[in-house]
């Protein structure tokens, strides 16, 4: 494999959409033949017996997932593996192929290693990602399944959109997660609310036996991020992962005005709502953090929050695949530096 920064130059020459496609042709690749890509494998995948835990009745290797969002159609998931990630979430996927907002919709904040997007859900919908994922599960890791709605869906008919996704991926995954998070879909964030979120769980759980999460985005205030996430774990959600990208453009220097911010910007505005959330609901239900995590210290904070994984996305853009081993690797030593036998122990050290 060659030396990211030594390619890095080049990748960013490439609008950042064009980038992310030569990286799926690359990642890929392992489907047709995992040979070439094992000794890479071999050395970032780490599986050391400190980070493993059970979650949802499954194995988690390690706590370092791949956030939705870039294998939106489940064409990367032996490719992800290959790369270090415990767990991968795929999607977000709607009932009905669409092509997503018009382009240009991705951007890079080079100076804040931070990317904008303003994707719109495009994907190749329901049947196509449920035909892939019926010839790779059940995998070696993990996969979460993030669902959203169809643009052209109205709000009222919203709810039928994720009860039927629920139904066509159900027993497909790990765990689903519901996205009304994103700022890319009109009127999406509007269902962040108490009739909505209600109905929806009541629906959704007697649908699938399969953990139902709930992801949320930080740029409610902390008081409405507890109330809606307490209420959600209360009609039977079983987890919350904080956050999902921020449309607070005053963080990055030359914002467009369309689509959210994720990367090292998010760092703090993530953190804050993640720590309200955990503050309430550490101990009561899972949670996972992401959002600005580029480091084993940013991860073993999350970790000490109260988060059993963590999720990383735009970090790979700037500090490339290296940083998935580094991250486990760190949380390897600082596990270790504290005394704890098991990550579990560590989890929510803060909250003690």
């Amino acid at each position: 494999m060659l030396d990211y920064e030594s390619i890095k130059p080049y990748l960013f020459k490439l609008q950042p959409e064009n980038a992310h496609h030569v990286a799926e042709c690359v990642l890929r690749l392992p489907n047709i033949c995992q040979i070439p890509f094992n000794p890479f494998l071999e050395s970032h995948f780490i599986s050391d017996p400190i980070l493993k835990q059970e979650i949802f009745g499954k194995t988690f290797l390690n706590p370092v997932g791949l956030g939705a969002g870039f294998d939106k159609n489940a064409t990367m998931i032996r490719g992800i593996q290959t790369l270090g990630f415990g767990f991968t979430e795929i999607g977000t996927v709607t009932p009905k192929p669409q092509a997503g907002n018009p382009k240009p919709r991705m951007f890079r904040h080079v100076e804040e290693q931070s990317i904008q997007n303003a994707m719109g859900f495009n994907n190749d919908g329901a049947y196509k990602v449920v035909k892939r994922l019926k010839e790779r599960y059940p995998f070696t890791t993990p996969i979460g399944i993030n669902i959203g709605k169809n643009k052209i869906t109205p709000e009222k008919e919203a709810i039928d959109d994720y009860t039927h996704l629920i139904k066509a991926f159900n027993n497909l995954g790990d765990y689903f997660v519901i996205n009304i998070s994103s700022p890319n879909t009109p009127g999406l964030r509007d269902l962040q609310n108490e009739e909505f979120i209600t109905k929806l769980f009541a629906e959704a759980k007697a649908l699938t036996d399969m953990p139902i999460l709930l992801k949320i985005a930080p740029d409610m205030s902390e008081e409405d991020a507890v109330n809606l996430t307490t209420l959600a774990v209360e009609k039977g959600a079983d987890g919350i992962i904080a956050t999902n990208t921020t449309i607070d453009y005053s963080l990055v220097k030359h914002p467009k005005d369309i689509g959210g911010i994720s990367g090292a910007v998010l760092k703090e505005k993530s953190f804050k709502i993640f720590e309200a959330v955990a503050k309430e609901l550490y101990g009561k239900t899972t949670l996972i953090s992401v959002g600005g995590i580029d480091s084993a210290e940013e991860a073993y904070k999350r970790i000490k929050a109260g988060a059993s994984l963590v999720q990383i996305l735009s970090g790979i853009v700037f500090h490339g695949p290296d940083m998935i081993r580094d991250v486990n690797l760190g949380l390897v030593k600082l596990l270790q530096a504290d005394g704890y036998e098991n990550i579990t122990q560590a989890i929510g050290a803060d909250r003690k």
